[in-house]
This record gives structure tokens, C-alpha cells and sequence, in this order.
């Protein structure tokens, strides 16, 4: 027997879309196609979509049967294009389709729910799938509980009406097509109308018996009554609420025009205008400034509210306002104050303390700080921020610190003109009206990486306000008016004067901040930055310590810079492996040189050792990041013809210097035990460890013509010594500059004994005793003096 003899049509001679009536003879097999989400009820009416790709090919069987009709069985959270028939439930919902609409790569089409069914088993496990069914009818007599039942489920229907009107289309829906005495399709037409989820939906769906089915669907009504009445209630008071302030608004305004027509209330032009002076009234302006001030009054006075003009005028007269004219704060001069404030935030940096303590005591035997501008130069991290704010606690002053890397609009620093949209006084005026005062430490920091650009040079800029003889008249383009900043301290902190314009440069004292040494490191460790990590984290001092061979072993081996930047960031490091054992259950750590491998890993700076040998010399070097040693190689190539060649990526400067050693070294050869013609016949290679690092400056000259005497007269260094100086194709060694950081730096390979410039011999004697103890310095004058002292007469 045929698919068709087995079944009847659901309608006969139905226009194409009309709907069917579920009391028509079913068909006993049908197609199946799972559904997610939710499953469909008997009686519920509405589209549905499904994946073109998966069930075109079922939708078609489906169109080429007269019934028009498919079983949707639910599948849950699971994919409809993967899930397989051993897991469709044993319910489902037999729905007659009206129409398809192709949508991209979906299929939209109207179904209609018609009853629930059964399946008895599958003629199909494949797509399309293909089952037969059973329609079950439940049994139960209609009696006055069934009744009851079903007018208490229409009367919570009523109830959900008022409360949200999307329920009056699918009652009109169930009303047209069903009895509304027929308690089995008000069941699931109730079921379909509330949001329970997809398994409530299947549990009502699987149940055929009439009485469990409504005490559940009764259930699901009541509670979808009780959230939308919820829903309801917060619509509403979120809609008074709504109401209530624009009333209040309305009612505001409409007082504010009464007060206004009656005398009792100022407006806003006036309020502003009265505000205005009376800030004034609370300073002391230069005349030029009151004049100005009360002519912009006037303006404002009869601008209209509604021009832009009127929103200029204001927001300048805000700013001429705000501008602390004739206030300074009172200044501490107490030298002892200022010592105990320096020493308290900084370990070390004596010699920079001392200078700021001399520049502090001129001020206090003049009676007030004004005059100098301070240059803080130094490698990052060594503290040349934290020394700013120290000096303004010093002073008592109010600190501003006003970054300049990277600035390149010259309106930074003297502000735009007030024909600019959102035009703005320059920092400098910022800075006043913030502190408060005429007199505050006003910091600029980065001063060495100003830009230039098409805006403008910041930099030249800068010249008026860092001069001391020009500041008092400082012109700001937007107030228009001459503000004194004589009264102000700046310092200005750097990493190197290279970059900083001479013009700019001659303006300020300078003072550099060299760098520490492992033991001030370990003091500043110890004193500063452990306390202040531990703080940071939450750390109790008892949980945690640490050792100083501890803090030493970190100093050397891991953070080796010239600041404590990285030394703090080794410290963090420590507090959060350890913070995560603490809360683990141990109860104390402590961490010493034995086990800081555990919290930091590997060392990542192995303990440094000077090359020794024939062609190798060590010298000195000074970079932005603090001193360091480099090991100048010297090696001859082959001995069939003369040349020089030069690595290790060479500045300009470095490599005229490795000329000049080149030419001096050949002239003067049998000087220095050589013969004469060893250069002419050998191709010599300089190179300078490591390549991959850029290298620059003239303090390698002595270094270079050693190396190649070392090399020439086959002669090694005969013990560990490093030098540093300039050198000119007659001999003569020249001063160069970082004497401090070059004695650190041999300090820090275990060199004792050092060759420098004669003429930096005043530098190395100003040096801290602590620097030069059990130093050799040797201080050479010309390059036989050097020779001298490496290798004897």
C-alpha cells in the first residue's frame, strides 16, 4: 500500500492558505524536522524558520503530498542540522504548511500546530526523515472539573489581556478556528501563549491525559500573570518618574521667568557677571588687568545669550578670573626642614642634595625663591620627578609637573588666540590657576625630547619663559596679558643635554644625577622601594622579608640599569609570587640570596668579566641609561696589503675617532716598540662588542690607539685596568665628560684601576669618597703618558 492510501487529505478543495481544522481525518506517516528552542503547540499559528540547505529537499516531499503536513519535534539546546533521530523525543506536533518564502539562506514558512502525536516508529533515519505516528486523545470524561478547570485557565487568559495587548492577536487566532468549550486545545493554545521555557512546553506536549495537563498549564497562566503584572508595575513607575522631572522641569523654568519678571531672581548673565567680580575682588591684578577685566564686563554685559561671542567673552573672563594675581604662598626656608624632607625621600644623591640645599640657602639669604631655573640631569629612574616634589615640600609650595615629551604646538606654552575655536590659555596659565598661587614648582619634565613641527618650536618658546630677566612679562596669546612668573621655580629634569637647544640650555643650572651604586641601590631597596611595594600589595612586613645579600643579588644580577626603575619592578615581582604562596596557606616567606631564583628565575646580568688578550683593551663609556665598559678588539686580517676596517655600528664621531688612533698609531709606531712598516703590510679590523647596539662619542680614542699598539707589538695588557679620553693625531689626550658614571661602571666589573684625561682629574677628585676607595686613577696628558702606564718605559 502507497503513502497516500494510508491517509486523507486535510483539506479538500481549501484555497491555498486557508487554515485547517485539526478535527480532519491525519495522516499516519509524516515527515519530521527537529526544531530548537521551543516546541510548537497544537492550535498555535505563526512562521517559522529553518536552514534552506538542510530542508529544502523535506519541505518539497512535504509540498508534493495533498496534506501539506509535517511533524516538528523539539531537540532542545542541541543543532537541528546535526541531532539524528535516536535523539528526537517520542512527542511532537503535527502542522499544516501555507507557505515558503526563500530568504538568502533560510526558508520562511507558516504552520499551523494541528495535534500532538506519536511517534511508533521511523521509515526513515535519513533525510528527509519520515515516521509513522499515532495521535493519542486523552480519555478523561468532561465533567465539572474539567469545566472548572478550563474557565479558570479562560479567566487568567482575560487577566493577561489588559496586561500586554500582543495576546489579543493569538486569542482572535484560537477563537476563529476553535471551540473555546473544547478544554484540550485551550490547554495548549494557553501553554503556547506564555514564556516558560522549551522542556515545560515538551512536558505539556508529552502529556495526553486532560487534568495533569491543565493543573500544569494553570500554573505556567498564574505565573506569566504575576510577571507581566510585574512588568507593568515597573513600566509604570519608571513613566512617573519620567513624568515627575519633566514637570519639575516645566514648573522650574516657568518660576524662574516669574521670579525674574517680579525682581526676586537674577539671571544667568547677571549671576555669572556678579561672580566674576567678586572673584577679582578677592585678588590683587596689576592695573592693566582690572582695566581689561572691566571693559570685557561691559561686553558681556550686553552680549546676547545666544551669540558666540557671548560664550568667548565668558569663558575668558572665567580664565582671567581663575588666574591667582598678587596670591603667593609663604615660603619655608628652613634648611634644616629641607635637608630632613630630602633625606627622608632619597638614599644617596649627596652631592645633588647639597647643591639643592646651597641653591635653597641663597634664596633664604635673599628672602625668597625666584632667580634660577634647575636642569635635573640624569639616566632614567635615579628620581629627578621625586626630587621636584621634595623641593616644593621643602618650600611648602604648591608642585605642578607638566610634561613636555613629545610637545610640538608652540600654543602649548604660550597659548592660542582667542580668534580660534576652543581656544585655550597655554600650560603655564593652567598651571597658576590649578596650584592656587603666583608661586608654585612648576617641573617640566622631559625637556630634552621637545618636537618641532609645522606648528611652531616649542623649544624657542620655552626661552621667555625660562629666562629669568624676560619671565616677569611672560605674554600669554589668549588672556593677552602679561603674567609674572619670576616667582615661580621651575625645574626641569632631562636624560641627556644633547637634544636641549644651546640658547635654552644657558638659562638653567645644571645638576646631574649620575646613577647609584649597588650599595645605594640596596639602601634605597631597603628604605623605599620594598616598604612602598609591600603597602601597594596588601602585604604585612611579617609575612614577607627579605635579605640584603638578597636585595644585592637582585641589583647585580637583575636590574643593573643606572636607576631603581627596573629594581622596583623586580620587588613587584617578588611580592606577587609570594603573595599567591601566602594565600596557599603558608604562613611567613622569606626570601634571601638561596632562594631568589624561585621568585625571579635566572639572573638575567651573569657577573661581568673584562676580556683580556693581544688587541683587546678596556675603556669607558657613558651612554643615557648610565656608565658602562666596552672591550675595543683590534685583530690583523691578513698580511698582504694595508687597510682598516671598522664594526660594531659606529657613530660619525666614534669612527673619526678610531681614524685619528688609526694615523696617530702608524706615524708613531717605532715610538711605542713597532716597526715601521707592520701597518703597511697588514689589513687591521676594529671592532667594538656588542654589534647590535648603537655606539657613539669621542672618549674612545685612547682606548682604540692601545688596542692597536697591544696588536702591533704583540704585547697583552699586563693586569685589569680601563681608560677613557679623547685623542688627537699629535698625542694630546682631551677632556670628556661622565667621569662619574665611567668610574661606576669599572666599579661594577671589578676594575680598580682607571686612566683618565688629565683634565678630568678636578672631576674625579669632587667624586664621594665612597666611589674612589680602593681606586687607582692615573690621569694622562698625552698618549705617552698613557703608554707609560700600561706598559712601562
Amino acid at each position: 500500500m502507497s503513502q497516500d492510501d494510508n491517509r486523507t487529505t486535510i483539506e479538500q478543495g481549501t484555497p491555498q492558505g486557508a487554515l485547517a481544522l485539526p478535527d480532519r481525518t491525519l495522516p499516519q506517516r509524516v515527515y519530521l524536522i527537529p526544531v530548537r528552542e521551543r516546541p510548537f503547540m497544537p492550535g498555535l499559528v505563526q512562521p517559522l524558520l529553518l536552514d534552506a540547505e538542510q530542508w529544502r529537499a523535506t519541505l518539497e516531499r512535504v509540498g508534493q503530498t495533498p496534506h501539506h503536513a509535517l511533524g516538528l519535534v523539539y531537540v532542545g539546546d542541541r543543532d537541528p542540522d546535526e541531532v539524528d533521530p535516536d535523539q528526537f523525543p517520542q512527542y511532537g506536533c503535527l502542522v499544516k504548511i501555507h507557505a515558503v518564502n526563500g530568504e538568502e539562506n533560510q526558508l520562511q514558512v507558516v504552520a499551523q500546530g494541528l495535534a500532538r502525536f506519536r511517534v511508533e516508529g521511523y521509515m526513515s533515519r535519513k533525510r528527509p526523515y519520515m515516521a509513522e505516528v499515532s495521535y493519542p486523545e486523552p480519555r478523561d470524561q468532561l465533567d465539572d472539573s474539567l469545566r472548572a478547570y478550563a474557565m479558570a485557565i479562560i479567566n487568567t487568559i482575560k487577566e493577561l489581556l489588559p496586561l500586554n495587548p500582543l495576546y489579543n492577536e493569538g486569542l482572535k487566532h484560537y477563537l476563529q478556528n476553535f471551540s473555546a468549550r473544547d478544554p484540550s486545545p485551550l490547554t495548549d493554545f494557553a501553554a503556547s501563549l506564555t514564556s516558560a521555557s522549551g522542556d515545560e512546553l515538551q512536558e505539556i506536549l508529552e502529556t495526553v491525559p486532560l487534568r495533569p495537563r491543565m493543573e500544569r498549564v494553570l500554573t505556567l497562566v498564574k505565573k506569566e500573570v504575576e510577571v507581566a503584572r510585574l512588568q507593568n508595575q515597573l513600566r509604570e513607575e519608571v513613566n512617573e518618574k519620567i513624568s515627575k522631572h519633566q514637570r519639575e522641569f516645566f514648573l522650574k523654568e516657568q518660576l524662574k521667568v516669574i521670579q525674574r519678571e517680579l525682581g526676586l531672581e537674577k539671571d544667568d548673565r547677571t549671576a555669572d557677571a556678579d561672580e566674576f567680580r567678586e572673584r577679582m575682588e578677592a585678588l590683587s591684578p596689576p592695573e592693566a588687568v582690572q582695566k581689561r577685566f572691566e571693559e570685557e564686563l561691559r561686553k558681556f554685559g550686553v552680549l546676547e545669550s545666544g551669540s558666540p561671542e557671548y560664550a568667548v567673552t565668558r569663558n575668558y573672563l572665567d580664565w582671567l578670573t581663575s588666574v591667582p594675581w598678587g596670591v603667593y604662598s609663604d615660603d619655608n626656608l628652613d634648611l634644616d626642614h629641607a635637608r630632613q624632607i630630602l633625606e627622608q625621600h632619597h638614599s644617596g644623591l649627596t652631592d645633588v642634595k647639597d647643591r639643592i640645599i646651597e641653591f635653597l640657602a641663597v634664596g633664604a639669604m635673599r628672602g625668597e625663591m625666584k632667580g634660577s631655573i634647575l636642569l635635573l640631569v640624569g639616566p632614567p629612574g635615579v628620581g629627578k620627578t621625586s626630587i621636584g616634589r621634595s623641593i616644593a615640600e621643602a618650600l611648602d609650595r604648591r608642585f605642578y609637573r607638566l610634561s613636555l615629551g613629545g610637545m610640538r604646538d608652540e600654543a602649548e606654552i604660550k597659548g592660542h588666540r582667542r580668534t580660534y575655536i576652543g581656544a585655550l590659555p597655554g600650560k603655564l596659565t593652567q598651571a597658576l590657576k590649578d596650584a592656587g598661587t603666583g608661586n608654585p614648582v612648576i617641573m617640566l619634565d622631559e625637556i630634552d625630547k621637545l618636537g618641532q613641527s609645522f606648528q611652531g618650536d616649542p623649544a624657542s618658546a620655552l626661552l621667555e619663559v625660562l629666562d629669568p630677566e624676560q619671565n616677569q612679562d611672560f605674554l600669554d596669546h589668549y588672556l593677552d596679558q602679561r603674567l609674572d612668573l619670576s616667582h615661580c621655580l621651575f625645574v626641569c629634569t632631562a636624560n641627556t643635554l644633547d637634544s636641549i637647544p644651546g640658547p635654552l640650555l644657558d638659562r638653567m643650572e645644571v645638576i646631574r644625577l649620575s646613577g647609584y651604586i649597588t650599595e645605594e641601590k640596596v639602601a634605597i631597596a631597603r628604605n623605599h622601594l620594598w616598604p612602598r611595594a609591600l603597602e601597594r600589595a596588601g602585604v604585612k612586613p611579617a609575612q614577607l622579608k627579605i635579605s640584603d645579600s638578597a636585595l644585592k643579588e637582585i641589583a647585580e644580577g637583575y636590574a643593573r640599569e643606572a636607576g631603581v626603575r627596573n629594581l622596583e619592578k623586580q620587588l613587584n615581582k617578588i611580592i606577587r609570587k609570594a603573595a599567591v604562596r601566602l594565600l596557599s596557606g603558608e604562613k611567613k616567606l622569606s626570601v634571601t640570596g638561596k632562594n631568589l631564583e624561585e621568585f625571579l628565575g635566572q639572573p638575567y646580568f651573569q657577573k661581568e668579566k673584562t676580556q683580556r688578550g693581544v688587541g683587546v683593551v678596556t675603556g669607558l663609556a657613558w651612554t643615557a641609561m648610565g656608565g658602562a665598559t666596552l672591550s675595543i678588539e683590534a685583530t690583523q686580517v691578513h698580511a698582504q696589503r694595508r687597510g682598516f676596517k671598522q664594526t660594531g655600528q659606529l657613530g660619525d664621531v666614534m669612527k673619526e675617532s678610531a681614524e685619528i688612533a688609526y694615523s696617530y698609531v702608524a706615524s708613531h709606531l717605532p715610538q711605542y716598540g713597532g716597526s715601521a712598516d707592520w701597518f703597511d703590510e697588514s689589513f687591521v679590523h676594529l671592532h667594538v662588542p656588542e654589534g647590535a647596539t648603537p655606539k657613539d662619542g669621542p672618549s674612545a680614542g685612547v682606548t682604540m690607539a692601545t688596542a692597536l699598539i697591544s696588536l702591533a707589538t704583540g704585547k697583552r695588557l699586563p693586569r685589569k685596568l680601563a681608560m677613557t679620553g679623547e685623542l688627537t693625531l699629535t698625542g694630546q689626550v682631551l677632556a670628556v665628560g661622565g667621569i662619574r658614571e665611567k668610574v661606576i661602571a669599572a666599579r661594577r666589573v671589578g676594575i680598580r684601576e682607571v686612566i683618565l684625561p688629565k683634565a678630568c682629574e678636578r672631576d674625579y677628585k669632587e667624586l664621594p669618597d665612597y666611589l674612589k676607595k680602593d681606586m687607582t686613577a692615573h690621569f694622562a696628558e698625552r698618549y705617552q703618558d698613557v703608554h707609560e702606564i700600561v706598559w712601562g718605559k
